[in-house]
């Protein structure tokens, strides 16, 4: 504004060409007259006086640590809201400047595996720092997973117009999906089946028994699925003893 003021712009010109107001270039042309470029730099905006003392915010702080309101302790949904004759800060956003979230709650498992730290470092321990010419692969399954196919093709992208696909759905039932990751290289294998049963699980050992290189050992990490540890798959397991499964802590299969 100042700049095309001093090329000799009216200052409706100078408002019209920038979109602004006519009494905004009057007030910068001013600013700049009377302090210089120190007069084109933001004024300091202090706001609305602060109504809510230290006191009262510790005072907020303490509450929310230590009590709950009545609606969550009956089970309903409850948020922590100012009340009359409450002395709680009017603004719900005095929570975020301090990261409290009264209004929302998390759930944790603790696992009580006796031998938890001893399983949780031989995992860690694989991923970390593999065995030489060894094979690490962390194997899960995925049940229930919806097989679903749009009703019409899909529309690709062209230049100015996005990639296209219809709302609606063709449910073609349920999947398993069933996976071992190299946690050297990041390749998957993986197959799905109708249902997460043994002979699903067995097959799919062999289909990773017939991809692994001839020689390394094979170190399976898995959780503590009923169909892990059944006799059939204990009897294959036992026929390969380069083959090393290990099990994660019960109730800590996140681990994995």
């Amino acid at each position: 504004m100042v700049l095309l003021c001093a090329d000799g712009l009216q200052r409706k010109e100078v408002a019209e060409r920038l979109g602004v107001h006519e009494h905004t270039v009057g007030e910068w042309r001013r600013r700049f007259a009377q302090a210089g470029i120190e007069g084109l730099i933001e004024e300091y905006r202090p706001g609305r006086p602060r109504t809510v003392s230290h006191e009262l915010v510790a005072q907020m702080i303490e509450r929310a640590l230590n009590t709950t309101p009545r609606a969550a302790r009956i089970g309903r949904s409850a948020r922590w809201q100012p009340r009359r004759g409450c002395r709680t800060p009017p603004s719900a956003g005095s929570w975020a400047a301090f990261g409290l979230q009264p209004h929302r709650s998390e759930t944790f498992n603790l696992s009580r595996d006796p031998p938890f730290a001893d399983k949780v470092q031989d995992i860690v321990g694989l991923y970390m720092s593999s065995p030489n010419r060894a094979v690490v692969l962390c194997v899960d399954e995925k049940s229930q997973i919806q097989a679903l196919d749009r009703e019409q093709p899909l529309l690709p992208m062209a230049p100015g117009v996005p990639e296209r696909r219809t709302h609606t759905y063709i449910r073609n039932c349920t999947t398993s999906l069933f996976a071992a990751l190299d946690i050297a290289t990041g390749a998957a294998i993986g197959k799905c089946y109708k249902r997460r049963r043994v002979t699903g699980f067995l097959v799919f050992l062999k289909r990773i028994d017939a991809a692994m290189p001839v020689g390394p050992d094979v170190h399976l990490v898995m959780d503590n699925y009923a169909t892990h540890k059944t006799p059939t798959i204990k009897a294959w397991l036992a026929r390969r003893p380069h083959w090393s499964p290990l099990f994660t802590p019960t109730s800590a299969s996140w681990i994995n």
